[in-house]
């Protein structure tokens, strides 16, 4: 029984961590293979890692996905043609940072590195630095329509990864965070739907 549970738990880390991983967006320097591969392996198997490979995947996946979505969301808060969507942007950004501030001592928690193990990897739902420098290229209601987009996949996909850690996680403290983050998503994703112009139904 122990045995098949770290199997399946490797199985879901393996997916959370490389499902979506496409090739590296600059071919000329891949990305070297993700550490907390072989850290939440290490955990499976009693090498010593306290992280769960589960709950360790999910906090070293949503700490950059948070991370990003909030430099979208700053230049946003900023940026924006609508006040509307500005006073959003800072909004978002407010609660992207809470998570952060809870999800950052998670991982400390866990022994594992406040690092982005995903980086040079395209991620479903994480802002990505040519993302952040076409948003840079644009303005007005193209800005606005582009960060609206990107942040609507950012919290879809969060909420997804999300609801897989909270129904194979072990780690009661990564548990709560991932139940609130999905609960926060739900609210986050109807806020967006009443923003005016394409990003949402108001007019």
């Amino acid at each position: 029984m122990k045995a098949a549970r770290s199997t399946a738990a490797l199985s879901l880390l393996l997916f959370l961590l490389l499902a979506g991983c496409d090739a590296p967006a600059d071919a000329k320097h891949p990305a070297p293979p993700a550490p907390s591969v072989a850290a939440a392996a290490s955990a499976a198997t009693g090498g010593g890692t306290p992280a769960d490979p589960t709950d360790a995947a999910w906090a070293q996946l949503m700490t950059p996905m948070n991370e990003q979505a909030v430099a979208l969301l700053s230049l946003a808060g900023q940026r924006a043609a609508d006040p509307r969507i500005r006073g959003w942007a800072v909004r978002l950004r407010t609660a992207q940072n809470g998570e952060l501030a809870r999800l950052r001592p998670l991982l400390a928690r866990m022994g594992l590195p406040d690092t982005n193990v995903h980086e040079g990897h395209d991620m479903p739902g994480m802002v990505t630095e040519h993302d952040l420098e076409q948003a840079r290229a644009v303005e007005g209601r193209a800005f606005d329509r582009l960060v609206t987009a990107l942040i609507r996949d950012h919290l879809r996909q969060s909420a997804q990864v999300s609801r897989s850690e909270t129904e194979s996680g072990t780690r009661p403290d990564a548990k709560r965070l991932a139940t609130a983050l999905v609960s926060a998503r739900k609210a986050e994703l109807t806020e967006l739907d009443r923003l005016p112009g394409p990003s949402g139904v108001a007019g």
